[in-house]
C-alpha cells in the first residue's frame, strides 16, 4: 500500500470507530498510530483527514445525501459513508489531492475495507459529486468561516 493511501486508511479506521461508537477522535487517533506507525508527515495527512471530516461531518453529510439523492445516505455503510466523507472533504474542501486522485484513493479504501460492491458505489456516488466540486467548496467555505 503507498504512503499516503496507509495514511487514509488509518484515518479511515479512526472515523469508523468514531462514526460507529462517539468515541473521542484524538485518543482513537493516538491509539491507531501506536497500532501502525506512521512517518511524520503521514501521521500529519492522516490528522488533518480526521480532523477535516470530523469538524464538517455534518455539512458533509448533507451536501452528499444533496448531490448524490439516489444514495439515501442513511442507508449507506458505515464503512462506506466514511471512505465518501474523506475523498469528498479532500477534493470539495481541502483542494490539495486531484480529484482524479481522490476518487481513485476511494475506490481502493473501498476494495480493502468495503464490501464486494463498495468500491463501484463509492466511485458512482464521488462521480456524481464531482459536477458540483466548485458550489460545495463555497458553501463550505462559508459554513467554516
Amino acid at each position: 500500500m503507498r504512503p499516503r493511501t496507509r495514511a487514509r486508511g488509518v484515518a479511515l479506521q479512526v472515523l469508523y470507530e468514531v462514526d460507529l461508537l462517539n468515541h473521542l477522535p484524538g485518543d482513537v487517533l493516538s491509539a491507531r498510530l501506536e497500532e501502525e506507525p506512521l512517518p511524520d508527515d503521514l501521521a500529519e495527512f492522516a490528522r488533518q483527514i480526521v480532523a477535516g471530516v470530523v469538524a464538517l461531518k455534518e455539512e458533509l453529510d448533507t451536501l452528499i445525501a444533496k448531490y448524490a439523492p439516489e444514495w439515501p445516505f442513511e442507508q449507506v455503510a458505515v464503512i462506506d459513508r466514511n471512505i465518501l466523507r474523506i475523498a469528498f472533504w479532500e477534493f470539495a474542501v481541502q483542494r490539495e489531492t486531484p480529484i482524479k486522485v481522490a476518487i481513485n484513493e476511494a475506490v481502493e479504501l473501498a476494495k480493502e475495507f468495503g464490501s464486494d460492491s463498495a468500491a463501484r458505489f463509492v466511485n458512482g456516488v464521488l462521480g456524481a459529486l464531482v459536477a458540483h466540486k466548485d458550489e460545495i467548496h463555497q458553501h463550505v467555505t462559508k459554513v467554516s468561516e
